[in-house]
Protein backbone atom coordinates (compact mmCIF):
# COMPACT_ATOMS: atom_id res chain seq x y z
CA UNK A 1 0.00 0.00 0.00
CA UNK A 2 1.88 3.33 -0.83
CA UNK A 3 0.91 6.95 0.40
CA UNK A 4 -1.94 7.79 -1.34
CA UNK A 5 -3.64 3.80 -0.85
CA UNK A 6 -3.38 4.48 2.94
CA UNK A 7 -7.26 5.01 4.30
CA UNK A 8 -7.23 6.82 7.51
CA UNK A 9 -10.52 7.06 9.33
CA UNK A 10 -11.44 10.10 11.98
CA UNK A 11 -14.01 9.63 14.37
CA UNK A 12 -14.76 12.54 16.53
CA UNK A 13 -18.28 14.77 17.01
CA UNK A 14 -16.26 18.03 16.72
CA UNK A 15 -16.67 19.18 13.25
CA UNK A 16 -13.84 21.59 13.31
CA UNK A 17 -11.57 19.16 14.75
CA UNK A 18 -12.56 16.44 11.71
CA UNK A 19 -11.76 18.82 9.56
CA UNK A 20 -8.55 20.61 10.31
CA UNK A 21 -7.42 16.79 10.70
CA UNK A 22 -8.74 15.85 7.57
CA UNK A 23 -6.71 18.78 5.76
CA UNK A 24 -3.38 18.11 7.52
CA UNK A 25 -3.69 14.44 6.50
CA UNK A 26 -4.96 14.84 2.76
CA UNK A 27 -1.58 17.69 2.65
CA UNK A 28 0.30 14.27 3.14
CA UNK A 29 -1.19 12.10 0.60
CA UNK A 30 -3.52 10.31 3.08
CA UNK A 31 -6.90 9.03 1.93
CA UNK A 32 -9.50 10.42 4.63
CA UNK A 33 -12.72 9.39 5.86
CA UNK A 34 -14.59 11.61 8.68
CA UNK A 35 -17.50 10.63 10.78
CA UNK A 36 -19.01 12.12 13.71
CA UNK A 37 -19.83 9.09 15.98
CA UNK A 38 -18.85 5.39 16.72
CA UNK A 39 -22.71 4.37 15.11
CA UNK A 40 -21.75 6.18 12.12
CA UNK A 41 -18.59 4.34 11.58
CA UNK A 42 -20.29 0.70 12.43
CA UNK A 43 -23.02 1.89 10.11
CA UNK A 44 -21.01 2.93 6.86
CA UNK A 45 -17.84 1.26 7.93
CA UNK A 46 -15.47 1.57 4.69
CA UNK A 47 -15.33 -2.11 2.77
CA UNK A 48 -11.50 -1.11 3.00
CA UNK A 49 -9.37 -1.82 6.12
CA UNK A 50 -8.27 1.64 7.51
CA UNK A 51 -4.75 1.52 7.93
CA UNK A 52 -5.16 3.59 11.32
CA UNK A 53 -8.20 5.16 13.06
CA UNK A 54 -8.06 8.26 14.36
CA UNK A 55 -10.37 8.19 18.09
CA UNK A 56 -11.87 10.74 20.45
CA UNK A 57 -12.50 8.95 23.29
CA UNK A 58 -15.58 11.24 24.39
CA UNK A 59 -18.37 10.11 21.81
CA UNK A 60 -21.91 10.69 21.75
CA UNK A 61 -23.57 7.17 22.10
CA UNK A 62 -21.06 4.92 21.81
CA UNK A 63 -17.89 6.11 23.13
CA UNK A 64 -14.05 5.58 21.97
CA UNK A 65 -13.73 2.44 24.36
CA UNK A 66 -16.62 0.61 23.46
CA UNK A 67 -15.77 1.03 19.61
CA UNK A 68 -12.88 -0.50 20.37
CA UNK A 69 -13.65 -3.14 21.77
CA UNK A 70 -16.38 -3.95 19.70
CA UNK A 71 -13.50 -3.71 17.12
CA UNK A 72 -11.28 -5.65 18.89
CA UNK A 73 -14.37 -8.62 19.43
CA UNK A 74 -14.73 -8.57 15.45
CA UNK A 75 -11.35 -9.61 15.60
CA UNK A 76 -10.45 -6.39 13.90
CA UNK A 77 -6.73 -5.16 13.18
CA UNK A 78 -6.85 -1.35 12.83
CA UNK A 79 -4.68 0.76 14.74
CA UNK A 80 -6.33 3.56 17.00
CA UNK A 81 -5.20 6.55 17.96
CA UNK A 82 -6.81 7.98 20.70
CA UNK A 83 -7.67 11.98 20.95
CA UNK A 84 -8.81 13.54 24.47
CA UNK A 85 -9.36 16.67 25.75
CA UNK A 86 -10.23 15.37 29.04
CA UNK A 87 -6.43 13.95 29.90
CA UNK A 88 -8.17 11.07 31.55
CA UNK A 89 -4.92 8.73 32.21
CA UNK A 90 -6.17 5.84 33.67
CA UNK A 91 -8.72 5.19 30.86
CA UNK A 92 -6.49 5.57 27.90
CA UNK A 93 -3.86 3.30 29.46
CA UNK A 94 -6.72 0.76 29.52
CA UNK A 95 -7.78 1.65 25.98
CA UNK A 96 -3.82 1.19 24.87
CA UNK A 97 -3.60 -1.67 27.14
CA UNK A 98 -6.37 -3.15 24.73
CA UNK A 99 -4.64 -2.53 21.82
CA UNK A 100 -4.47 1.31 21.14
CA UNK A 101 -1.40 2.51 19.79
CA UNK A 102 -1.14 6.28 21.03
CA UNK A 103 -2.94 8.87 22.50
CA UNK A 104 -2.62 12.65 22.42
CA UNK A 105 -4.31 14.74 24.46
CA UNK A 106 -5.63 17.74 22.89
CA UNK A 107 -3.87 20.40 22.62
CA UNK A 108 -1.19 18.24 20.36
CA UNK A 109 0.66 19.85 17.74
CA UNK A 110 0.49 18.50 13.85
CA UNK A 111 3.74 17.08 13.75
CA UNK A 112 2.58 14.48 16.69
CA UNK A 113 -0.30 13.49 14.89
CA UNK A 114 1.40 12.82 11.83
CA UNK A 115 4.37 11.16 13.30
CA UNK A 116 1.60 8.95 15.01
CA UNK A 117 -0.50 7.78 11.87
CA UNK A 118 2.72 6.98 10.10
CA UNK A 119 3.77 5.15 13.19
CA UNK A 120 0.16 3.38 12.98
CA UNK A 121 0.84 2.94 9.36
CA UNK A 122 3.94 1.05 9.40
CA UNK A 123 2.80 -0.82 12.19
CA UNK A 124 0.00 -2.22 9.97
CA UNK A 125 2.44 -2.85 7.15
CA UNK A 126 5.09 -5.14 9.41
CA UNK A 127 1.83 -6.96 10.84
CA UNK A 128 0.84 -8.21 7.96
CA UNK A 129 4.56 -8.97 6.94
CA UNK A 130 4.66 -11.08 9.84
CA UNK A 131 1.26 -12.97 9.15
CA UNK A 132 2.45 -13.55 5.67
CA UNK A 133 5.42 -15.15 6.84
CA UNK A 134 4.23 -17.26 9.81
CA UNK A 135 1.93 -18.75 6.95
CA UNK A 136 4.54 -19.69 4.52
CA UNK A 137 6.96 -21.04 7.24
CA UNK A 138 5.15 -23.27 9.29
CA UNK A 139 2.07 -26.48 8.85
CA UNK A 140 -1.88 -25.02 9.81
CA UNK A 141 -2.24 -25.22 13.64
CA UNK A 142 1.76 -24.69 14.15
CA UNK A 143 1.87 -21.09 12.58
CA UNK A 144 4.32 -19.21 15.54
CA UNK A 145 5.61 -22.27 17.39
CA UNK A 146 9.13 -20.60 17.12
CA UNK A 147 10.13 -16.99 16.99
CA UNK A 148 13.99 -16.50 15.71
CA UNK A 149 15.64 -14.06 18.89
CA UNK A 150 19.40 -14.92 18.47
CA UNK A 151 20.40 -13.94 22.07
CA UNK A 152 17.43 -15.32 23.89
CA UNK A 153 17.97 -19.17 24.39
CA UNK A 154 14.49 -21.45 25.72
CA UNK A 155 11.42 -22.86 24.15
CA UNK A 156 9.17 -22.92 26.89
CA UNK A 157 5.67 -21.68 27.19
CA UNK A 158 5.92 -18.55 29.18
CA UNK A 159 8.97 -17.74 27.29
CA UNK A 160 7.30 -18.07 23.64
CA UNK A 161 4.61 -15.62 24.59
CA UNK A 162 6.62 -12.57 25.47
CA UNK A 163 8.87 -12.90 22.49
CA UNK A 164 5.32 -13.16 20.82
CA UNK A 165 3.95 -10.06 22.78
CA UNK A 166 7.49 -8.49 21.38
CA UNK A 167 6.41 -9.24 18.13
CA UNK A 168 3.55 -7.23 18.58
CA UNK A 169 4.96 -4.35 20.16
CA UNK A 170 8.26 -3.85 18.55
CA UNK A 171 7.09 -1.82 15.24
CA UNK A 172 5.61 1.04 17.44
CA UNK A 173 7.13 3.49 19.54
CA UNK A 174 5.00 2.46 22.64
CA UNK A 175 6.24 2.88 25.95
CA UNK A 176 6.83 -0.69 26.95
CA UNK A 177 7.52 -1.42 31.41
CA UNK A 178 9.23 -4.90 31.48
CA UNK A 179 8.69 -6.68 34.92
CA UNK A 180 10.37 -9.36 36.35
CA UNK A 181 12.82 -10.75 39.13
CA UNK A 182 16.45 -9.71 39.32
CA UNK A 183 18.67 -11.83 36.55
CA UNK A 184 15.62 -13.21 34.12
CA UNK A 185 16.50 -10.96 31.25
CA UNK A 186 15.14 -8.07 31.33
CA UNK A 187 17.93 -6.43 29.04
CA UNK A 188 17.45 -8.79 26.44
CA UNK A 189 14.14 -8.16 25.95
CA UNK A 190 14.95 -4.69 25.84
CA UNK A 191 17.45 -5.14 22.97
CA UNK A 192 14.84 -7.43 20.86
CA UNK A 193 12.62 -5.14 21.33
CA UNK A 194 15.17 -2.00 19.59
CA UNK A 195 16.58 -4.74 17.17
CA UNK A 196 12.86 -5.29 16.11
CA UNK A 197 11.81 -1.28 16.17
CA UNK A 198 11.94 0.85 13.26
CA UNK A 199 14.62 2.78 15.11
CA UNK A 200 17.06 -0.38 15.01
CA UNK A 201 19.46 1.45 13.34
CA UNK A 202 19.80 4.23 15.64
CA UNK A 203 21.23 3.90 19.02
CA UNK A 204 19.93 1.65 22.36
CA UNK A 205 21.02 3.63 24.90
CA UNK A 206 21.11 1.79 28.45
CA UNK A 207 20.79 3.56 31.65
CA UNK A 208 20.97 2.01 35.16
CA UNK A 209 18.80 4.06 37.41
CA UNK A 210 20.02 3.12 40.58
CA UNK A 211 23.82 3.87 39.55
CA UNK A 212 23.18 7.63 39.27
CA UNK A 213 23.85 10.04 42.12
CA UNK A 214 20.70 12.10 43.15
CA UNK A 215 22.78 15.40 42.65
CA UNK A 216 24.08 14.23 38.94
CA UNK A 217 20.08 12.79 38.01
CA UNK A 218 19.29 16.01 35.58
CA UNK A 219 22.59 16.14 34.34
CA UNK A 220 23.04 12.41 33.36
CA UNK A 221 19.72 12.18 31.40
CA UNK A 222 19.42 15.72 29.70
CA UNK A 223 22.61 17.13 29.66
CA UNK A 224 24.26 20.31 31.15
CA UNK A 225 25.91 23.83 29.99
CA UNK A 226 29.38 24.75 30.20
CA UNK A 227 29.42 27.11 33.68
CA UNK A 228 25.93 25.54 34.75
CA UNK A 229 27.22 24.33 37.89
CA UNK A 230 30.31 24.28 39.56
CA UNK A 231 32.39 21.67 37.56
CA UNK A 232 30.38 22.29 34.27
CA UNK A 233 33.63 23.02 32.86
CA UNK A 234 32.15 21.91 29.14
CA UNK A 235 28.69 21.51 27.23
CA UNK A 236 27.21 17.88 28.17
CA UNK A 237 24.94 15.82 26.14
CA UNK A 238 23.00 13.68 29.01
CA UNK A 239 21.53 10.47 28.00
CA UNK A 240 17.89 11.66 25.80
CA UNK A 241 20.00 13.29 23.46
CA UNK A 242 22.45 10.75 23.12
CA UNK A 243 19.39 8.20 22.55
CA UNK A 244 18.26 10.60 20.06
CA UNK A 245 16.41 8.89 17.15
CA UNK A 246 16.85 5.70 18.96
CA UNK A 247 15.67 3.74 22.08
CA UNK A 248 16.29 4.96 25.61
CA UNK A 249 16.18 1.28 28.24
CA UNK A 250 15.96 2.69 31.60
CA UNK A 251 16.86 -0.50 34.12
CA UNK A 252 15.69 -0.25 37.52
CA UNK A 253 13.37 2.67 36.72
CA UNK A 254 11.52 2.03 40.17
CA UNK A 255 15.00 3.18 41.72
CA UNK A 256 14.62 6.66 40.73
CA UNK A 257 13.53 9.27 43.71
CA UNK A 258 10.54 10.33 44.88
CA UNK A 259 11.73 14.33 44.24
CA UNK A 260 12.82 13.37 40.54
CA UNK A 261 10.28 11.58 39.07
CA UNK A 262 8.72 14.41 38.22
CA UNK A 263 11.40 15.65 35.94
CA UNK A 264 11.44 11.96 33.71
CA UNK A 265 6.91 12.86 33.60
CA UNK A 266 7.44 15.65 32.23
CA UNK A 267 10.16 14.83 29.22
CA UNK A 268 7.54 11.51 28.99
CA UNK A 269 4.82 13.51 28.40
CA UNK A 270 5.82 17.08 26.67
CA UNK A 271 8.73 14.91 24.39
CA UNK A 272 11.10 17.87 25.16
CA UNK A 273 13.48 19.18 27.70
CA UNK A 274 16.20 21.05 28.61
CA UNK A 275 19.85 21.04 29.16
CA UNK A 276 20.49 22.74 32.86
CA UNK A 277 21.51 26.37 32.55
CA UNK A 278 20.59 26.57 28.86
CA UNK A 279 16.84 28.22 27.39
CA UNK A 280 17.19 26.06 24.39
CA UNK A 281 14.12 23.48 24.18
CA UNK A 282 14.79 20.23 22.69
CA UNK A 283 13.12 17.60 20.94
CA UNK A 284 12.99 14.30 22.62
CA UNK A 285 12.85 11.88 19.75
CA UNK A 286 13.23 8.50 21.78
CA UNK A 287 11.15 5.41 22.22
CA UNK A 288 11.08 4.44 26.21
CA UNK A 289 11.71 1.07 27.58
CA UNK A 290 11.87 0.75 30.90
CA UNK A 291 12.47 -2.25 33.40
CA UNK A 292 12.14 -3.17 37.25
CA UNK A 293 12.00 -6.27 39.48
CA UNK A 294 9.99 -4.18 41.74
CA UNK A 295 5.66 -4.06 42.22
CA UNK A 296 5.40 -0.80 41.36
CA UNK A 297 1.77 -0.77 42.22
CA UNK A 298 2.38 -1.60 45.33
CA UNK A 299 5.09 1.66 45.41
CA UNK A 300 2.97 3.72 44.53
CA UNK A 301 0.26 2.79 47.28
CA UNK A 302 3.19 3.30 49.52
CA UNK A 303 3.90 6.65 48.45
CA UNK A 304 7.34 6.14 46.60
CA UNK A 305 6.78 6.17 43.07
CA UNK A 306 4.42 8.82 41.29
CA UNK A 307 1.07 7.71 40.26
CA UNK A 308 0.99 9.57 36.88
CA UNK A 309 4.81 8.08 36.08
CA UNK A 310 3.25 4.81 36.40
CA UNK A 311 0.86 5.21 33.75
CA UNK A 312 2.79 7.09 31.19
CA UNK A 313 5.24 3.94 31.57
CA UNK A 314 2.78 0.75 32.05
CA UNK A 315 1.34 1.60 28.35
CA UNK A 316 2.36 -1.95 27.52
CA UNK A 317 3.60 -4.43 30.24
CA UNK A 318 5.64 -7.26 29.61
CA UNK A 319 6.33 -9.65 32.37
CA UNK A 320 9.23 -12.13 32.28
CA UNK A 321 9.35 -15.25 33.90
CA UNK A 322 11.47 -16.38 36.66
CA UNK A 323 13.63 -19.26 35.89
CA UNK A 324 11.54 -21.75 38.09
CA UNK A 325 8.74 -21.05 36.22
CA UNK A 326 10.49 -21.91 32.60
CA UNK A 327 12.45 -25.03 33.99
CA UNK A 328 11.70 -26.64 30.60
CA UNK A 329 14.19 -23.95 29.64
CA UNK A 330 17.36 -25.32 31.82
CA UNK A 331 18.82 -28.11 29.37
CA UNK A 332 18.87 -25.38 26.63
CA UNK A 333 20.56 -22.68 28.59
CA UNK A 334 22.68 -24.56 30.22
CA UNK A 335 24.39 -26.36 26.68
CA UNK A 336 24.15 -22.51 25.77
CA UNK A 337 26.10 -21.54 28.72
CA UNK A 338 28.63 -24.72 28.46
CA UNK A 339 29.35 -23.53 24.94
CA UNK A 340 29.64 -19.63 25.17
CA UNK A 341 32.26 -20.59 28.83
CA UNK A 342 34.48 -22.85 26.73
CA UNK A 343 35.41 -19.90 24.41
CA UNK A 344 35.09 -16.92 26.98
CA UNK A 345 37.28 -19.02 29.42
CA UNK A 346 39.74 -21.06 27.25
CA UNK A 347 38.72 -24.54 29.16
CA UNK A 348 38.93 -27.80 27.73
CA UNK A 349 35.13 -28.70 26.93
CA UNK A 350 33.53 -31.02 29.81
CA UNK A 351 30.25 -33.39 29.71
CA UNK A 352 27.34 -32.39 30.76
CA UNK A 353 25.52 -35.64 31.96
CA UNK A 354 21.81 -36.44 32.87
CA UNK A 355 22.58 -36.21 35.85
CA UNK A 356 24.42 -33.19 36.12
CA UNK A 357 21.12 -31.69 34.56
CA UNK A 358 18.75 -33.50 37.06
CA UNK A 359 20.53 -31.20 39.50
CA UNK A 360 19.94 -27.89 37.69
CA UNK A 361 16.43 -29.07 37.66
CA UNK A 362 16.06 -30.00 41.12
CA UNK A 363 16.87 -26.22 42.28
CA UNK A 364 14.58 -23.31 42.15
CA UNK A 365 16.66 -20.87 41.48
CA UNK A 366 15.96 -17.39 43.36
CA UNK A 367 18.90 -15.57 41.37
CA UNK A 368 17.21 -16.77 37.89
CA UNK A 369 19.28 -17.02 34.48
CA UNK A 370 22.40 -15.04 36.27
CA UNK A 371 22.92 -17.38 38.92
CA UNK A 372 22.87 -20.69 36.75
CA UNK A 373 25.30 -18.82 34.32
CA UNK A 374 27.48 -18.11 37.68
CA UNK A 375 27.02 -21.81 39.18
CA UNK A 376 27.80 -23.22 35.24
CA UNK A 377 31.08 -21.32 35.13
CA UNK A 378 32.16 -22.00 38.50
CA UNK A 379 31.48 -25.83 37.53
CA UNK A 380 33.01 -25.04 33.79
CA UNK A 381 36.11 -24.02 35.69
CA UNK A 382 36.58 -26.90 38.35
CA UNK A 383 35.44 -29.27 35.38
CA UNK A 384 39.02 -29.26 33.71
CA UNK A 385 37.57 -31.14 30.82
CA UNK A 386 35.86 -33.89 32.64
CA UNK A 387 32.18 -34.13 34.19
CA UNK A 388 30.42 -31.32 35.20
CA UNK A 389 29.78 -31.36 38.99
CA UNK A 390 27.03 -28.86 40.11
CA UNK A 391 27.59 -28.55 43.77
CA UNK A 392 24.49 -26.11 45.20
CA UNK A 393 24.70 -27.53 48.64
CA UNK A 394 26.58 -24.30 49.70
CA UNK A 395 23.90 -22.29 48.11
CA UNK A 396 20.84 -24.23 49.39
CA UNK A 397 22.54 -23.71 52.89
CA UNK A 398 22.67 -20.15 52.03
CA UNK A 399 19.13 -19.94 51.48
CA UNK A 400 17.96 -21.74 54.26
CA UNK A 401 19.86 -19.33 56.87
CA UNK A 402 18.71 -16.44 54.76
CA UNK A 403 14.93 -15.97 56.79
CA UNK A 404 13.70 -12.56 58.03
CA UNK A 405 15.86 -12.77 60.89
CA UNK A 406 17.89 -9.55 61.79
CA UNK A 407 21.06 -9.35 60.11
CA UNK A 408 22.84 -8.61 63.10
CA UNK A 409 21.47 -12.53 64.97
CA UNK A 410 22.73 -14.47 61.87
CA UNK A 411 25.97 -16.54 62.30
CA UNK A 412 27.97 -18.33 59.89
CA UNK A 413 26.60 -22.33 58.86
CA UNK A 414 29.50 -25.01 58.97
CA UNK A 415 29.55 -28.72 59.49
CA UNK A 416 31.69 -30.91 61.21
CA UNK A 417 34.24 -33.02 59.61
CA UNK A 418 32.08 -35.74 61.05
CA UNK A 419 28.59 -34.19 59.95
CA UNK A 420 30.46 -33.89 56.68
CA UNK A 421 31.54 -37.70 56.42
CA UNK A 422 28.08 -38.89 57.47
CA UNK A 423 25.99 -36.89 55.15
CA UNK A 424 28.73 -38.35 52.10
CA UNK A 425 28.20 -41.87 53.25
CA UNK A 426 24.14 -41.23 53.51
CA UNK A 427 24.45 -39.84 50.17
CA UNK A 428 25.93 -42.36 48.43
CA UNK A 429 24.23 -44.91 50.18
CA UNK A 430 20.94 -43.21 48.84
CA UNK A 431 22.47 -43.23 45.26
CA UNK A 432 23.31 -46.84 45.48
CA UNK A 433 19.71 -48.14 46.58
CA UNK A 434 18.75 -45.95 43.75
CA UNK A 435 20.80 -48.05 40.90
CA UNK A 436 20.56 -51.19 42.37
CA UNK A 437 24.44 -51.40 43.27
CA UNK A 438 25.01 -50.74 39.97
CA UNK A 439 28.76 -49.03 39.18
CA UNK A 440 28.84 -48.32 35.77
CA UNK A 441 26.99 -47.35 32.79
CA UNK A 442 23.59 -46.07 31.68
CA UNK A 443 21.59 -45.02 35.52
CA UNK A 444 24.41 -46.49 37.42
CA UNK A 445 25.44 -44.95 40.39
CA UNK A 446 28.72 -42.99 39.17
CA UNK A 447 26.50 -41.41 36.15
CA UNK A 448 23.69 -40.43 38.54
CA UNK A 449 27.00 -38.80 40.78
CA UNK A 450 28.83 -37.50 37.81
CA UNK A 451 32.16 -39.43 38.53
CA UNK A 452 33.84 -41.54 36.82
CA UNK A 453 33.24 -45.39 38.28
CA UNK A 454 37.00 -45.79 39.46
CA UNK A 455 36.64 -42.53 41.48
CA UNK A 456 33.29 -43.95 42.92
CA UNK A 457 34.85 -47.80 43.50
CA UNK A 458 37.16 -46.07 45.61
CA UNK A 459 35.06 -44.11 47.55
CA UNK A 460 33.02 -47.37 48.29
CA UNK A 461 36.18 -48.97 49.28
CA UNK A 462 37.44 -46.26 51.52
CA UNK A 463 34.02 -45.80 53.24
CA UNK A 464 33.57 -49.49 53.65
CA UNK A 465 30.77 -50.12 52.25
CA UNK A 466 29.19 -53.59 51.29
CA UNK A 467 25.72 -54.30 49.81
CA UNK A 468 24.59 -56.42 52.60
CA UNK A 469 24.68 -52.93 54.56
CA UNK A 470 22.25 -51.23 51.83
CA UNK A 471 20.01 -54.42 52.45
CA UNK A 472 20.02 -54.41 56.50
CA UNK A 473 19.05 -50.64 56.19
CA UNK A 474 15.98 -50.95 53.72
CA UNK A 475 15.08 -53.82 55.94
CA UNK A 476 15.34 -51.78 58.94
CA UNK A 477 13.42 -48.80 57.71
Amino acid sequence: MNEKESLVCIVDDDLSIRESLSDLLTSVGKNVRTFSSAQEFLTNRPSEAPSCLVLDVQLPGINGLDLQQELLDGDAQIPIIFITGHGDIPMTVRAMKAGALEFLTKPFREEELLRAVEQAIERGRQRSKIQLIQKQSYPEGEAGSEISFSDIVGKSGALRQVLQQVETVAPTDSTVLILGETGTGKELIARAIHQRSRRRDKPLVQVNCTSIPKELFESEFFGHARGAFTGAIKDRAGRFEAAAGGTLFLDEIGDIPLELQTKLLRVLQEKSYERIGEERIRRADVRVVAATNRDLKKEVAAGRFREDLYYRLNVFPLRVAALKERKEDIPLLATHFVELLVKELGCPKPRLTRAGLETLLSYEWPGNIRELRNVIERAVVLAQGGVLDFDLSATRLNLASSGPQDVNQLEPQYLTEAEMRRRERENLFAVLQKSGWKIKGVNGAAELLGVKPTTLIARIEKMGLKRSDLLRRVAQA
